[in-house]
């Protein structure tokens, strides 16, 4: 579902993303891992179209994200790791306006329920807190029923009932063959919800692999332990 080919993204001399190559399968649970500056945010923001590749393809669902990006983009869902959202309109405002964009005639009212956003519909979204905000971008995110969902550190500022509310949906979505690209600095998190991780270091994969091969591999019993001695 995600094709990436020799993927490569230089700023002047640095190299943020060196020669990446990932097959993502349609339905895999995908967490990308890796310590602070290594290339995490750069690579998702290729893959959606907001930042143009040095070198390199990556294609969505077989359509190629340069070529053709509005089709691309219609079969994504994403939510960055500081997400944009119009203060100055309510959430229900919010959502019609996302919808209008995708041609969908989803109001968004399943989804403000789920996130239990339901009660705070009319409040302007600039009196939101930063959870609140979060949950109203995954509504956003779920409202088109994208192909393939790509998040960057999803559980920043959720509370602990969010987070599992959060875990379940994209658990449920994955088993409903919805393409899972996870970014987090949260290792227990990748441990318990992906089928398959991958780590970049200084902008090149370095391992990737299920985690239970990869501490058979390294013969480490802890998950941080390895993810450690890899980005040492």
């Amino acid at each position: 579902m995600i094709e990436i080919e020799n993927l490569s993204k230089y700023f002047g001399k640095t190299k943020a993303v060196d020669q990446l190559n990932l097959q993502i399968k349609k339905g895999e649970f995908f967490c990308f891992l890796g310590p602070n500056g290594a290339g995490k945010t750069t690579t998702i923001k290729l893959i959606c179209g907001l930042l143009k590749p040095t070198s390199g393809l990556i294609k969505i669902g077989g359509i190629d994200v340069r070529k053709e990006p509005i089709l691309a983009k219609k079969l994504i869902g994403y939510i960055p790791d500081q997400p944009y959202l119009y203060e100055k309109l309510t959430p229900a405002e919010f959502l019609r306006f996302i919808a209008d964009l995708y041609g969908v005639s989803d109001d968004g009212q399943r989804l403000l329920e789920l996130f239990e956003i339901d009660g705070y519909k009319d409040m302007l979204i600039e009196e939101f807190s930063h959870g609140m905000r979060q949950r109203l971008c995954f509504c956003a995110t779920l409202l088109h029923s994208p192909e393939v969902i790509i998040i960057d550190e999803p559980m920043v500022g959720l509370d602990p009932k969010s987070i599992h509310l959060v875990k379940k949906i994209l658990k449920e979505k994955s088993k409903e063959a919805v393409t899972i690209f996870l970014s987090t600095h949260i290792l227990s998190l990748a441990e318990e919800l992906s089928d398959r991780i991958g780590i970049i270091h200084k902008g090149r994969l370095i391992a990737d692999s299920s985690v239970q091969s990869l501490k058979e591999i390294f013969k480490s019993d802890k998950f941080e332990d390895l993810f450690l001695e890899l980005t040492q």
